[in-house]
């Protein structure tokens, strides 16, 4: 066959260069002329409108190369070597199988043989050159858009809230609604703090955002859609809301681009990485403090080891601000079954080096101790909070109602259009009068909905303040920790409070004691340093508890009972070791059956016991465990036991038990042990009697 490959590079040159087009189809001639016949000449014009730099996405020169490693091929003809392949490894791949499959090339001017030496040499130089053109000619464009966008005038598609004046030019929105809603989006971004805060705030007051397509039927006309994080994230980054004009946000790294992606491959650079950055160029929305204060607190919020990340649900108040004294890692959140039971936890040395658990501690005492210092610190500015706190209720009632207000008059002009429009035409013409009667119908219904929206978001809105809740609002000033603690507080409210004051804070657990050493760093760099009570395991780590022993032996031989004991060891200011704050009579009763101080044993406590048989608070003595260790042991099956005739347990543990137990109890829960724990975690049989 004769091949004859017809390529223009671009769509543009397809539909404005067609003689050149044409001279390519004209080479079937040539070949018919050189002695092939008309159906064995074949045209191959896939690859119009498409560029010569890649044989990738080009089914066109695809198709020609399997013809002649198929040697289905005599000739191939082109316009110019360079309408085959602008790339050298394309063009000599070409001229390998060509050379291979003794396959001619022909252009205007000349016939190849591709096993001929001086032919070969000849368009071998032939690819090299095509390749230098074009990366001549795309530098050339390149410098000529790099020229003008230095000027600040190479402008693409306007964002939202803009319009492109001219081809150099940008302009606000002249739309009042249009700008009313972008001022509104930074607005309710410095208030909400988070890009998903404002999102559902606005979803949640059916605000939605003004898009005029840059494509499509509807090209340039104002379109209202419904808000979407994408294109939130994407306003709250652009620099031109802030005045500033950009290129070059967007650079190629072709390492990361995918095969048939030509958009592939991009990183998003910031506003001062960016190729050509001009302050002040364009009209601005915000200033360009405020939009550096938004670009630090997006970059803040993302959830990673290096920031505090955004205030989140859960209730923990420090959160990404917590330090260990030790080893100066942050701390991380450990939450239990039930919501108020957290701790804060140092374990990034048994994640990086497999090591013991650093410290942790129980996170309600701590957040206790930081509410207290909180409120103390910001007691004399709750005038002026309460002051800022009506305005800001005004001021997003005034926001909310100018956005409806502008909202229900675009409504009147839709439905005074359409009725204008209905009423222009001759009543006669039905065939249009149908459709504008569809269309003023269609304009009210959407007007009532409008308003049936309007009125349930009413009940929404922030209402205008009275004398009485002014007065309330001031009042609350004077007791914050009743505002603190309402229901309306959430936990995120703490935590940005808690933020704005506090730097970080420094924790050192004494891990002999129940002590805890908090430094608090402020923000401005004053510390301040308390120590706190930790719930611990057993009375034993507490630093008062050869007070505690003293203080019940001297309480036994007054003869009191448990509750009577409790009561003096609350009112001499002991506390239990977990998180109860006060002692009760069966703490009391434990406790000294444990430390072997209860006056008389429980009758028939001996009754029934077999051999190497212990009732739980005997064995616990004698093992110098807590009862409540033995009882998990038992519920887990770690433990032989049954119970007796009254339905109490009882514990079998002979000598080899015994010892099995205590090394249980002293071993390490660490990764290397895991085996040796599982082996003593197994009880031995029991042998029948």
């Amino acid at each position: 066959m004769a091949l004859v490959y017809v390529r223009q590079s671009t769509p543009q040159q397809v539909l404005e260069h067609q003689e050149s087009t044409a001279r390519q189809y004209a080479l079937e001639d040539r070949a018919i002329l050189l002695g092939w016949p008309a159906a064995r000449v074949v045209i191959i014009d896939d690859d119009l409108g498409k560029s010569g730099q890649s044989a990738e996405g080009r089914l066109g020169f695809q198709r020609l190369l399997a013809e002649v490693a198929l040697d289905h091929v005599g000739i191939i003809f082109g316009l110019e070597m360079s309408r085959l392949a602008r790339s050298c490894k394309d063009w000599h791949h070409l001229l390998e199988l060509c050379g291979r499959f003794h396959t001619l090339l022909a252009d205007a001017d000349a016939i190849y043989d591709p096993t001929d030496y001086n032919d070969r040499l000849l368009l071998g130089l032939t690819g090299i050159m095509s390749e230098a053109e074009l990366h001549i000619l795309k530098e050339r464009m390149h410098q000529g858009k790099l020229n003008k966008a230095r000027r600040g005038e190479l402008l693409g598609p306007p964002p939202i809230g803009y319009l492109k004046r001219g081809k150099t030019e940008l302009v606000i929105d002249p739309d009042e609604q249009v700008q009313a809603v972008v001022r509104l989006i930074f607005d309710e971004f410095d208030r909400q703090g988070t890009l998903h805060g404002l999102l559902r705030y606005l979803v949640h007051r059916g605000i939605r955002l003004p898009v005029r397509p840059h494509a499509g039927a509807n090209r340039g006309e104002l379109e209202w859609h419904r808000p979407c994080r994408e294109t939130l994230q994407n306003l709250l980054h652009h620099p031109i809301y802030a005045g500033a004009y950009r290129y070059g946000h967007r650079p190629a790294e072709p390492r990361r681009k995918d095969p048939g992606r030509p958009s592939s491959g991009r990183r998003i650079c910031t506003a001062e990485d960016c190729q050509v950055l001009i302050r002040d160029r364009l009209p601005a929305y915000i200033s360009w403090e405020r939009f550096q204060a938004n670009q630090q607190r997006l970059e803040a919020n993302r959830t990673r080891y290096e920031v505090v990340g955004a205030a989140r649900e859960g209730a923990a108040l420090l959160k990404g601000l917590i330090r260990c004294g030790r080893c100066g890692q942050r701390l991380t959140v450990h939450y239990g079954s039930k919501p108020d039971r957290y701790s804060y936890v140092c374990g990034r040395a048994v994640v990086d080096h497999a090591a013991p658990l650093c410290q942790s501690l129980s996170g309600p005492g701590l957040d206790a101790l930081i509410t207290q210092r909180i409120l103390v610190a910001v007691g004399p500015l709750a005038l002026e909070a309460s002051l800022a706190a009506i305005e800001d209720v005004e001021r997003e009632r005034t926001e909310q109602q100018k956005h409806w207000r502008l909202r229900r008059e675009r409504a009147a002009i839709e439905v005074d259009r359409a009725s204008r429009q209905y009423h222009a035409c001759e009543p006669e013409n039905r065939l249009v009068a149908r459709e504008l009667e569809r269309q003023w119908e269609e304009s009210l219904l959407q007007q009532r909905q409008l308003e049936e929206e309007f009125e349930r978001l009413q009940h929404a809105m922030p209402a205008r303040l009275s004398p009485e809740e002014r007065t309330l609002i001031r009042s609350l000033a004077t007791d914050l920790p009743a505002l603190w603690h309402a229901e309306t507080t959430t936990i995120q409210d703490h935590v940005r409070i808690v933020r704005l004051l506090l730097d970080q804070v420094e924790v050192t657990v004494d891990k002999a004691s129940e002590r805890v050493a908090v430094r608090l760093h402020w923000i401005g760099g004053a510390t301040e340093d308390h120590s706190l009570n930790r719930p611990v395991k057993t009375y034993a780590q507490m630093a008062d508890y050869p007070r505690l022993v003293a203080k019940l032996r001297a309480l036994q031989k007054r003869r009191l009972d448990a509750t009577q004991v409790a009561d003096e060891l609350n009112a001499a200011g002991f506390r239990p070791p977990k998180r109860a704050i006060r002692f009760t009579g069966a703490m009391v009763r434990r406790l000294m059956e444990r430390l072997g101080l209860a006056g008389h044993p429980r009758p028939g406590s001996w009754i029934g016991l077999g051999p190497d048989e212990w009732r739980p608070g005997a064995l616990a003595r004698h093992l110098d465990i807590s009862r409540d260790t033995l009882n998990k042991w038992r519920s887990k099956g770690w433990l032989s036991s049954r119970r007796d005739g009254d339905g109490y347990w009882l514990l079998w543990a002979d000598a080899a038990e015994i010892a099995r137990l205590r090394e249980l109890h002293a071993l390490p829960r660490t990764w290397e042990n895991r085996s040796r724990f599982k082996q003593l975690t197994k009880p031995r049989q029991r042998r029948k009697p």
